[in-house]
């Protein structure tokens, strides 16, 4: 009989996915087990995407990123969206997420499962919509669950459900006065078509259901934060901290079910509030592993937001978050163009890796060590071999080459390096700087 990754853990049992994670992780087999069945770890593996090399997120393991991609009304290009998945997972992206909005979706999410070794995740509000041909005030329950199915089905491996709203949150976000509302997609559909219809949240009210067909295929809940603060203004309030305690509820049913669950957070959040926030998630959802979108430190770089993400994200992976959203230079302006989603991917890559080190996970510090000890000796090739972007960093030496006579330094210091005036010092050798 098919068990789900939790339900093998919790039985004992080591799966060949939970090997494959324990030996990327250099992490003994029945610890991970142990922390599987405990929901403080989840393994994305849907039963029908073959094509996957499993990876881990949550507790004692590396900091993981995922990227979002897909098409759009104004910009539908398949082409397009596919070489910046490729790009995505050469760049060391763990995770894609498909938010495609236009076209024929199904064609798209198909070839990323067919062909894609990373876990791929969903957010099937969106394609509800599409796949039905209905507005969104016309679904009904059962479409929202038709189209859930339908992504299981499909192979995808975790999906985005805004299951923590309800229609009192609707008088709540009234009353409440947000600067910026809610600013999730997803969670701001699921509001409309509450106000709309007058029916309770279906992704809460027929949860049971979403947990059979999640156990069915082994896909991974990502309970979504649809009141995340879209501003600093709104960060840590009332209503993002009510729905975190209903998400914290509804994870524990899921772990139950045999259903492996992971929660989503802020958002916009000030650098001085983002360890509270960690700890809040970490005290009401049991430990299970968080997956944060930033956080944004500041409001006001459009065109810059894979930094200010990137220094939210640094901050809350060193205090516990497991999954780390990237955001990209286009975040608030349009849709990531390839040039985009690289300089958000490496912008999380380097975040994920310095809180990898503040944690102190097991040999995440082996490569910046040579690196120091490259460039001790100058030494040009391992360096470019131990960066995260080697191309980028052989071709700004090489764009901007020294002079022959100190080829081993570079043109900022020359003869005047630090490194190249030490090594000869202590060698008690003649240095020469004019």
């Amino acid at each position: 009989m098919f068990m789900t990754q939790l339900e093998s853990a919790v039985a004992g049992v080591v799966t060949k996915e939970m090997k494959v994670v324990a030996e990327k992780e250099c992490m003994d087999e029945e610890v991970l087990r142990s922390l599987v069945a405990a929901g403080k770890v989840v393994i994305p593996c849907n039963k029908q995407h073959t094509s996957i090399s499993p990876e881990g997120i949550g507790k004692r393991l590396r900091t993981k990123v995922n990227v979002n991609l897909g098409t759009s009304k104004d910009v539908t290009d398949y082409d397009s969206e596919i070489e910046k998945v490729n790009r995505a997972i050469r760049l060391g992206a763990e995770s894609i997420m498909d938010l495609s909005t236009h076209g024929d979706t199904r064609i798209f999410r198909r070839k990323l499962i067919e062909t894609s070794p990373v876990m791929i995740g969903t957010v099937p509000i969106y394609d509800s919509v599409i796949h039905h041909q209905k507005d969104l005030g016309e679904l009904t329950a059962q479409d929202f669950l038709d189209t859930i199915r339908l992504h299981a089905q499909d192979g995808v491996d975790f999906i985005t459900i805004h299951s923590g709203i309800t229609r009192k949150t609707i008088d709540q976000i009234k009353n409440h006065k947000r600067m910026l509302n809610i600013v999730s997609r997803g969670g701001s559909l699921v509001f409309a078509w509450m106000s709309m219809t007058g029916h309770e949240n279906p992704f809460y009210e027929y949860f049971d259901e979403i947990l059979k067909i999640c156990k069915e295929y082994d896909v991974t809940l990502s309970l979504g934060d649809a009141c995340r603060p879209g501003c600093l203004a709104d960060a840590t309030d009332v209503c993002q901290i009510e729905e975190l305690v209903r998400l914290g509820e509804l994870a524990k049913r899921a772990k139950q079910y045999g259903v492996q669950a992971m929660i989503e957070g802020p958002g916009h959040v000030p650098l001085h509030q983002i360890q509270m926030n960690m700890e809040i998630q970490e005290s009401l959802c049991d430990g299970a592993p968080f997956y944060v979108l930033g956080p944004l430190v500041t409001d006001i770089a459009p065109g810059y937001d894979h930094i200010t993400a990137a220094i939210g994200g640094a901050v809350a992976g060193m205090h516990g978050a497991s999954l780390l959203c990237y955001v990209t230079p286009a975040e608030h302006l349009a849709l990531p163009n390839a040039d985009d989603v690289k300089d958000g991917i490496m912008a999380f890559k380097i975040a994920a890796h310095a809180a990898d080190i503040a944690r102190g996970i097991p040999n995440a510090r082996d490569i910046d060590d040579t690196m120091a000890k490259a460039r001790q000796v100058l030494d040009w090739e391992t360096q470019y071999a131990c960066a995260l972007d080697p191309e980028r960093a052989r071709s700004i030496r090489e764009s901007r080459a020294p002079e022959e006579d100190h080829s081993e330094t570079c043109s900022m210091c020359g003869k005047f390096c630090a490194v190249r005036s030490m090594n000869k010092a202590l060698q008690e050798e003649y240095i020469d700087i004019l």
